[in-house]
């Protein structure tokens, strides 16, 4: 194991510095509590583990894919593939919704098929292309503008599934794409007047987490009564696969507060945040899909880092501490952390140690010859050297400008750990030539 190296250390070396820690005042936050029972959530289990559902699941999904292939009419396919995606079903039917939008003409086959395309069957074509990486023009609207190409010139009384479905397309334009300007500031102005400003605009669908609002649609697609069989039989997968992928994810909380209980870090920063589920929730919002357990396991231990790591920066140091936990992140070096408060040696060896073996496990399950520990303590020592940044600026009073704010924040706010730990999580094949470039 790489944290023998440290656990040496601790045993021998753990002490306080020479500096008298009594006579340092140290600030409190008084954070609120950790609202979690540990005990309970680790005892959580779920029936839907069982091999069971599984083979229910499968057999649910051929029956969808047998009657998806009698469906002729391509815009039902589209509202198909839309349901599916809404129902965070997508990870099941991957390879079918690539090779059916790989062969589609959708525009021409929806002609063959004697079916016009309206406004509605144009802003879905348009949206569900796009989010699966398509290059779609948004010419496909320029039947619906004015003479001048500059404003929508359609009747705003339309049916509220066809404004809805150009106001989630008007969101994915891309810069420069005035036609879908002008959808969204149609959409938007309609749909406030039909909610006569009392209802709350809906955000987009693809702004929204997709799993933590799963239930949400699958409510929504139980309420419209659909009587197609095709959509009886999804929704059913839908209610089993959530069930499912909810006992995945308990099986992942339940390793991760095992690890958390054992690192034995949080009972020596008291000064600290123990966000340790809201961590792991947070890691289900970028990655719900059961063969992502590992990811979940790695963005949560890196969140957690962060929160602690930036309580010690914000609350617990002083300049001086500060400057030398900055040096030891940087030169990845135990012997430097000899000086401080024993709780910011703690502190320092967790994160060395649950890095080298985030690390390790990466590239082992990975099979790649990579040093992803030296990328990762590079991440961790920008992160750091932000951080520091803003304790000066508190220390001296200074008040940074916009610019310095924002240059130092993207860092500060752990956007690049949480970026590389992203990166290396995803990708299949050894990032070699990617980072080199970085």
């Amino acid at each position: 194991q790489l944290s023998v190296y440290c656990n040496q250390i601790n045993s021998e070396s753990i002490g306080e510095s020479n500096v008298d820690q009594n006579l340092i005042q140290r600030r409190n936050a008084n954070y609120k509590p950790n609202i979690w029972k540990y005990d309970i959530l680790r005892s959580l289990k779920s029936q839907y583990s069982e091999g069971k559902y599984k083979r229910e699941a499968q057999k649910l999904k051929e029956e969808v894919l047998w009657l998806v292939a009698e469906i002729e009419n391509p815009l039902a396919k589209l509202e198909l593939i839309d349901s599916i995606h809404k129902m965070s079903l997508s990870h099941l039917f991957d390879k079918e919704i690539t090779v059916f939008l790989q062969n589609m003409e959708f525009a021409k086959k929806l002609k063959d098929s004697g079916v016009e395309m309206d406004l509605y069957s144009t802003a879905l074509y348009f949206r569900i292309f796009r989010q699966y990486g398509y290059n779609v023009t948004q010419d496909v609207f320029l039947s619906y503008m004015d003479e001048m190409g500059e404003q929508f010139d359609v009747d705003a009384n339309m049916d509220p599934k066809t404004m809805m479905q150009l106001f989630e397309a008007s969101h994915l334009g891309l810069r420069d794409e005035n036609m879908l300007d002008e959808a969204r500031i149609f959409c938007t102005k309609n749909l406030k007047i039909s909610c006569n400003n009392i209802i709350p605009m809906e955000m987009p669908l693809h702004w929204k987490v997709e799993w933590y609002n799963t239930r949400k649609q699958i409510s929504k697609q139980e309420n419209e009564k659909e009587e197609r069989v095709s959509n009886l039989k999804l929704l059913q997968l839908a209610k089993l696969n959530f069930n499912m992928v909810q006992a995945e994810h308990q099986k992942d909380l339940v390793d991760i507060l095992r690890w958390w209980r054992n690192l034995g870090l949080i009972e020596n920063v008291s000064f600290s945040r123990d966000r340790i589920v809201e961590s792991f929730l947070w890691s289900v919002g970028v990655a719900f899909e059961p063969q992502h357990s590992n990811f979940r396991n790695w963005l949560t231990k890196a969140i957690t880092f962060i929160i602690v790591i930036d309580d010690v920066y914000d609350i617990y140091g002083t300049l001086q501490d500060l400057q030398l936990f900055t040096d030891a992140v940087v030169r990845w070096d135990p012997k430097e952390v000899e000086e401080l408060p024993s709780c910011m040696q703690i502190c320092f060896w967790k994160l060395y140690d649950t890095t080298n073996d985030v690390a390790l496990e990466i590239e082992q399950q990975k099979g790649w010859n990579f040093p992803v520990s030296t990328y990762l303590q590079k991440v961790w020592a920008e992160f750091c050297k932000a951080l520091l940044v803003e304790a000066k600026w508190d220390s001296t009073g200074h008040t940074p400008t916009l610019g310095e704010y924002l240059d130092n924040g993207w860092k500060s706010s752990g956007g690049t750990v949480l970026s590389l730990h992203v990166l290396l999580g995803w990708l299949k094949i050894s990032p070699k030539l990617m980072i080199s470039e970085m």
